[in-house]
């Protein structure tokens, strides 16, 4: 039997939905004349009476999802794995409703962890963090009172605009990062970091939610964890298995946190996305990152040297915490206010500039000569490449250290008649590099430089020395790097003109 309009009408005030005494006034502006029941849906709409949702449970029967306690459902905002979150109403104020799956109710431990997660969200305040009002542990009918963020998710932006500005992304990763640092000092973590968990206010602010949710297993039993049917969990267990950290160790937060900030400059995500559970185990995921810069060639050194070192697979090399990570965060948001691209410390702001007064006067001392440059640093990069461009020697540019080495792994002509390792920001990587162009046979002989901070003490004794291994010390001055290439490449044959 179809349901006519009056049946309509009659519905929603029985279901409790609205004042009956407004539903009769809209009744009765449609007059007494024939009315559809398509009529009487969109008088009831624009009256605010019901939303589309509420429509359609009303149109199929449903006599229940149209509370969840006191809060009146309005609309669905989204659906995952373990819940879906609807905009509620209570007393003309507008609230957010997070309800665990039916599927899960009855199983104890998805809902003592949904409920888990909910009193984690009471203890965290913070203008970056969806706030948790209330947890309401009906066994049958188990939810959360958020607060409701108008706006929409980060992957809905990232997936809209594509690659953001640099400025915007690290703006979105300081509120990120900054929210981060308030829940681990209440020694809370996240492990769920995604676009679809930052929401994007219309002010513009970044906001976290879902904290404690990936962690949907017991983190005591590793396998538990890998066998959660969260893919961020299978992630992060990956990651700390692999890294050989603690399982809930902190800079995993971080590690995820740069694959955010990568993934905004980028508009790609730096991790292969799959739902193949052996590929997330994979641990060269982790290792084999495609560089920032083949998808953002333009993004300014200040911001891919953060993504570069929150996404250390080695711990020890990756920011401490988020509280340290913001900090970088914050200076390249100053940098870039002021202009300057080029890196985040301090003494590496124009790591040459200081020194032009040395090296002004252009000569021909490089002609003949190709030097292979193994940097990360965009700032570096072009100070190193323009000085030795006005000496004659023709520059390369490698990011990657591996993919350096690979270079020189073929019988044909050598691509390059010295390498340069920048290890300030790529540290063991480079060094490693360093120390491998100097044992292998194919390439002991060509001559090499590291340039290393000086106070990168435990890289520095690592390095080999030898006669044809150079350390110079950053910030670097020309005459010295000119110096060295010059002892470097005595007895080295000059290239004929018009074949390097």
């Amino acid at each position: 039997m179809s349901l006519t309009p009056d049946q309509f009408a009659q519905r929603i005030k029985d279901y409790g939905l609205a004042d009956p005494r407004a539903v009769d006034r809209v009744r009765s502006e449609l007059g007494a004349g024939d009315v559809t029941l398509d009529s009487m849906i969109d008088a009831m709409q624009s009256a605010g009476i019901v939303s589309t949702l509420q429509t359609e449970k009303l149109v199929r029967g449903d006599r229940s999802g149209y509370f969840y306690g006191d809060y009146k459902v309005q609309y669905l905002i989204g659906a995952g794995t373990f819940a879906r979150v609807y905009r509620a109403e209570r007393e003309g104020n507008i609230f957010a409703v997070k309800v665990l799956r039916k599927r899960f109710r009855d199983e104890p431990k998805e809902l003592e962890q949904f409920l888990r997660e909910g009193r984690m969200g009471l203890k965290l305040r913070h203008p970056n963090i969806v706030s948790i009002y209330d947890v309401i542990p009906d066994v049958r009918n188990p939810f959360l009172v958020m607060e409701f963020v108008e706006g929409q998710t980060l992957r809905e932006l990232v997936r809209i605009r594509g690659r953001l500005p640099a400025d915007l992304s690290l703006s979105l990763i300081s509120d990120i990062s900054s929210a981060l640092a308030h829940a681990a000092s209440l020694g809370i973590s996240h492990r769920d970091l995604k676009l679809s968990n930052v929401l994007i206010s219309t002010e513009g602010k970044a906001k976290l939610v879902d904290f404690g949710l990936a962690a949907l297993a017991d983190r005591n039993n590793p396998e538990q964890i890998a066998d959660c049917p969260n893919a961020r969990a299978i992630d992060y267990a990956a990651l700390e298995r692999g890294s050989g950290v603690r399982k809930d160790d902190p800079r995993s937060d971080v590690f995820f946190a740069g694959n955010m900030l990568y993934h905004m400059l980028a508009g790609e995500p730096a991790l292969s996305e799959t739902r193949d559970r052996l590929a997330r185990l994979n641990i060269n995921r982790f290792i084999d990152i495609k560089p920032l810069t083949d998808y953002a060639p333009d993004v300014p050194g200040v911001a891919n040297q953060i993504v570069q070192k929150a996404m250390r697979f080695d711990v020890n090399e990756r920011y401490q915490s988020a509280a340290e990570m913001n900090v970088d965060v914050r200076k390249a948001i100053t940098m870039l206010e002021r202009g300057i691209t080029g890196n985040v410390a301090d003494d590496y702001h124009q790591p040459m500039a200081e020194h032009q007064d040395d090296d002004e006067i252009p000569s021909n001392e490089g002609e003949g000569y190709v030097v292979l440059l193994v940097e990360s640093k965009i700032g570096l990069q072009n100070a190193i490449r323009d000085r030795l461009k006005a000496r004659g020697y023709r520059v390369l540019i490698i990011q990657d250290p591996n993919r350096a080495l690979a270079r020189f792994a073929t019988d044909d002509e050598q691509p390059a008649d010295c390498v340069i390792f920048g290890a300030a920001d790529l540290g063991v990587d480079a060094v490693d590099a360093y120390n491998r162009f100097a044992q292998d046979e194919n390439t002991c002989n060509i001559p090499s430089i590291l340039l290393i901070d000086r106070r990168q003490t435990s890289l520095i004794q690592a390095a080999m020395r030898g006669p044809k291994r150079k350390m110079l010390g950053l910030p670097l001055k020309v005459r010295e790097l000119r110096q060295a290439l010059s002892q470097l490449l005595v007895g080295v044959n000059r290239r004929p003109a018009g074949t390097y």
